[in-house]
């Protein structure tokens, strides 16, 4: 199942929530990524999401995502962060990485 998983989500990068949740419950070392602000973050979040801002993502991503093979997902506001963070999270040389559309 992991590895049908892993072949399907592979080629896309947009998930739905309904995918997001079919990820984060088959696969626990999936990391559901916040990269709103803290106070955004404390306002409301999805339950078993980690907050890392973007602009903390160089600093705290290695020391929270130790594993660069874990399938992450991120999410913000918009899409427009979300899909920066992953940009960046690749340049660091993580692999598994989709954006939750909100919208879908």
């Amino acid at each position: 199942m992991k590895k049908f998983l892993k072949r399907f989500y592979r080629t896309k990068m947009n998930l739905s929530k309904e995918e997001m949740q079919e990820i984060m419950i088959n696969n626990e070392k999936a990391v559901l990524l916040d990269v709103r602000s803290p106070q955004e973050y404390e306002e409301g979040h999805i339950n078993g999401a980690i907050n890392i801002p973007n602009y903390e993502l160089y600093y705290k991503a290695p020391r929270l995502i130790k594993d660069k093979e874990a399938i992450i997902i991120a999410y913000c506001t918009l899409g427009l962060r979300s899909k920066k963070a992953l940009k960046i999270l690749k340049r660091m040389g993580y692999k598994n990485l989709y954006h939750l559309d909100c919208e879908k």
